[in-house]
């Protein structure tokens, strides 16, 4: 009666392996920006914005791939630290002191990539290139999917 518990391997879960490197990853990261006092989600905000400036709240959160709760709270603490600026609403613009601390920060970041790429190596990089092209085709169906549902079409003309 408990066949189901005997025959199934946790360690396969593949949303677990996933997360373990998130976090892995992530503790590097907090790492080398620890002394920054930001994020990596703050960060991704300002990277975004440093290559697509004077996007909207909607865009923004599409580009940087966050939910909009987190772009809520990423956007309150960057307006608060003078980095962005609405004052072109709904645009949302990186100012001086925003586009000097991406330029300041990125060699640390750079910092951070080498050391998670070291342990990695050229095929761990490759690996995880090719699950981010599968996942991105995956997302492209999700997203299908919901407009299927929202508009009983899979047609991608609607908003």
């Amino acid at each position: 009666h408990c066949e189901n518990i005997q025959s199934f391997n946790p360690t396969t879960c593949i949303s677990s392996k996933v997360r373990r490197i998130e976090r892995a990853t992530s503790s590097i990261f907090r790492k080398h920006l620890l002394p920054f006092k930001i994020t990596e989600s703050q960060l991704s905000v300002l990277f975004v914005l440093s290559k697509r400036d004077g996007l909207t709240q909607k865009q923004l959160s599409d580009f940087a791939h966050l939910e909009k709760s987190t772009i809520n709270r990423n956007l309150a603490r960057l307006l608060s630290s003078n980095c962005i600026t609405r004052k072109d609403f709904p645009q949302i613009k990186l100012t001086e002191t925003g586009r000097l601390f991406v330029e300041n920060i990125i060699p640390i970041w750079n910092n951070a990539m080498i050391e998670i790429g070291e342990i990695l190596s050229t095929e761990g990089i490759e690996a995880l290139n090719i699950i981010d092209q599968k996942i991105n085709k995956l997302n492209k169906h999700v997203v299908k999917y919901r407009l299927y549902r929202a508009f009983g079409s899979n047609d991608t003309n609607h908003p």
